[in-house]
């Protein structure tokens, strides 16, 4: 079983579902509905659902949020090691949507991240969890220094690094770490972010960011194409129409979760993203920014139903 260490984002999300079309400047009816989340934990969920050994290194404040965000880790079967801050609060992400799932606006609460620290790494704990990954995914809720570091850490090692964007203002953080990591999860905003390009179709994202020093990674453009790419291979999928969607959150996550699944199985890009489509595809169908029906057995089930991606 391939070991996945995961360093980056567990917090709270909120979300406010809005039941109605979306008027602004208004009170518009609808619901909330709170749970843990954050890129790097959404993955951890997901990853470890889909049979692999996970571990996640987080900061969390010593609060009722943090018992939350425990207990989920838990559930989903993830080895949960936080560096716990008792006087401070979890960080948390509250955004309010659609009632076609789409964003309107959120606002991300994550000053504490900022505790997470190069010195972090050389904790022996951390030192050891490094060395006894397969693996490593981080996201772009950590400073850009430690995301820096975490790039060295996994180069001097020989470990396989992943990365999520989290959003185009995080996204730069990860530019300095580029050259180090193998792949890295992103959308259109977020790969426009990084490079300052303006491309006319997905397809041309690739070598944009390869000329930055990345080694591979995926591009998602909503529910249009999406492309994956590596140091010599470009693949592009259309990913299958999902009517009934619920909510979006946690689908790039669930993509990114999907994909290094495959990779870390030895799959193609195009399968891996296949896979990573497949993932998405039952995210978005459920009311969580992790779906818990999400297994292996569930993913090849849906896999039937994503097209064949196409090599470039």
């Amino acid at each position: 079983m391939k070991k996945i260490l995961v360093l980056g984002g567990a917090h709270i999300d909120r979300r406010g579902m809005i039941e109605t079309e979306t008027v602004a400047g208004s009170s518009n009816p609808g619901y909330w509905m709170e749970e843990a989340g954050g890129g790097g934990f959404n993955a951890a969920r997901n990853l470890s659902r889909l049979g692999f050994k996970v571990k996640i290194i987080a900061p969390r404040g010593g609060d009722a949020n943090g018992e939350i965000v425990s207990a989920a880790a838990r559930e989903a079967g993830v080895e949960d090691a936080p560096f716990t801050f008792l006087d401070r609060s979890t960080p948390s992400y509250t955004a309010i949507l659609e009632r076609d799932g789409n964003l309107v606006i959120a606002i991300a609460d994550m000053d504490l991240y900022k505790l997470f620290t190069p010195r972090r790494l050389r904790v022996r704990a951390v030192r050891e969890a490094i060395m006894a990954s397969d693996i490593i995914l981080c996201d772009a809720n950590l400073p850009e220094d430690t995301l820096r570091a975490i790039g060295t850490a996994a180069r001097i090692c020989g470990k396989i690094l992943a990365a999520i964007a989290i959003s185009p203002a995080k996204a730069i953080r990860l530019k300095a770490a580029l050259p180090d990591i193998h792949m890295l999860f992103m959308n259109e905003a977020e790969a426009r972010a990084l490079t300052g390009a303006n491309v006319e179709t997905v397809e041309d994202w690739p070598q944009h960011l390869r000329a930055l020093g990345l080694r591979g990674g995926v591009i998602t453009s909503g529910a249009r194409r999406v492309v994956a790419f590596s140091q010599h291979e470009t693949a592009i999928l259309h990913p299958p129409l999902i009517e009934a969607v619920k909510d979006v959150t946690g689908a790039g996550d669930a993509m990114a979760s999907g994909y290094l699944a495959a990779i870390a199985d030895g799959k193609p890009i195009t399968q891996a993203l296949a896979h990573g489509a497949a993932a998405a595809a039952i995210t978005v169908q459920s009311t969580f920014a992790t779906a818990p029906e999400l297994s292996g057995e569930t993913l090849e089930a849906m896999l039937a139903l994503v097209p064949a991606a196409e090599m470039l």
